[in-house]
C-alpha cells in the first residue's frame, strides 16, 4: 500500500478546501500557491510545497496538475516552461474528460480543455506536438458543449465570427455568445449586445444589445477587457435613441443579478 508524506496529505487538504470555492476565473487569477496554506507567516516553504504539488500531481489530483500547468505557464516561483505547462494541462483533460459537468473540480477540467485547445493552435514542439487547428476546435467544444464553461463558449462564438475557422455565422455565433453572457461572461456580453445592436447577421435588436453592453461595461472593470468593452459600449450610447438608453438600462438594473452586471 502506497504511503503518502505528511506534506503531501497537507497538500491534499489544503488544495480540497481551496476547490470547493474555485471558479475557472479564480482558478486562473490565484497565482501564489502560499495561498492554498495561509498566510505569509506560514511555516512550509514555497519549495516544499512546490514539492508536495508534484507529488500530489503525480497521485493524479486535478488541482495539484491544474496548479503546476498554471506555475510553468506563467513562471509562477518556477522557471516558465510552457511544455511542462502543455503536459500537465493534458494529463489533467485526458484523466478527467468524462468529470460531470456539475462536480466540483469540473471547472479546472473544462479550463484544462481550454487550455490544451490553445497551445495546440501553435504546437509544442519540445513535447513533440505539431499544431492542429481540428484538434484544438473539437477540444474548445468539449469544453463549451460538455462541460459548459463560459470561456470556451465565447471562444466558440469568436470561431463563428471567422469565416476560416467554423465559417462566418452571425446566428450560430449568437447561440453561443448568448450562453456564455448568462453566465455573467462581459466579453461575451459585449461582442452579442454589439451584434445585436448593429444586427450584424442577425436581427436588430437596439435595446437588447445596449443592454448587454451595459453589463458588459459593469462587469468588466479592472479586467484584460475593460477598454474595449468600454469602447463598443460608449459607441452605441453614442447613436441610440434616449428612449433606447433608458430602456437598456432599466433592463440591465433588472437582469443584472443573474447575468452578473
Amino acid at each position: 500500500m502506497r504511503t503518502f508524506s505528511t506534506k503531501f496529505v497537507a497538500c491534499l487538504v489544503a488544495l480540497s478546501l481551496a476547490l470547493v470555492g474555485i471558479s475557472s476565473a479564480n482558478a486562473q487569477d490565484n497565482t501564489n500557491i502560499l495561498s492554498f496554506f495561509g498566510d505569509s507567516d506560514s511555516e512550509v516553504s514555497n519549495q516544499d510545497l512546490l514539492a508536495a504539488l508534484e507529488e500530489a500531481a503525480d497521485a493524479g489530483q486535478p488541482i495539484a496538475l491544474w496548479r503546476l500547468g498554471m506555475m510553468y505557464e506563467k513562471g509562477d516561483g518556477v522557471q516558465q516552461d510552457r511544455t511542462k505547462a502543455f503536459l500537465y494541462f493534458r494529463e489533467l483533460a485526458n484523466d478527467n474528460a468524462d468529470t460531470p459537468p456539475k462536480s466540483v473540480g469540473a471547472d479546472i477540467v473544462a479550463q484544462s480543455f481550454l487550455k490544451i485547445g490553445q497551445y495546440y493552435r501553435e504546437g509544442v514542439p519540445d513535447a513533440g506536438v505539431q499544431a492542429n487547428d481540428s484538434l484544438s476546435r473539437k477540444l474548445l467544444l468539449h469544453a463549451a458543449s460538455y462541460f459548459g464553461d463560459a470561456d470556451a463558449q465565447y471562444k466558440v462564438g469568436q470561431l463563428y465570427l471567422d469565416e476560416n475557422e467554423f465559417g462566418y455565422s452571425p446566428l450560430q455565433s449568437a447561440r453561443w455568445l448568448s450562453l456564455a453572457s448568462r453566465k455573467g461572461h462581459p466579453a461575451a456580453q459585449a461582442t452579442l449586445g454589439d451584434l445585436m445592436f448593429n444586427g450584424e447577421g442577425i436581427d436588430s435588436d437596439p435595446v437588447e444589445g445596449l443592454m448587454w453592453l451595459t453589463l458588459a461595461s459593469r462587469g468588466a472593470g479592472g479586467t484584460d477587457d475593460e477598454h474595449w468593452i468600454a469602447e463598443l459600449h460608449e459607441r452605441a450610447i453614442s447613436v441610440a435613441s434616449p428612449d433606447q438608453r433608458q430602456q437598456a438600462v432599466r433592463a440591465a438594473d433588472s437582469l443584472g443579478s443573474r447575468f452578473g452586471g
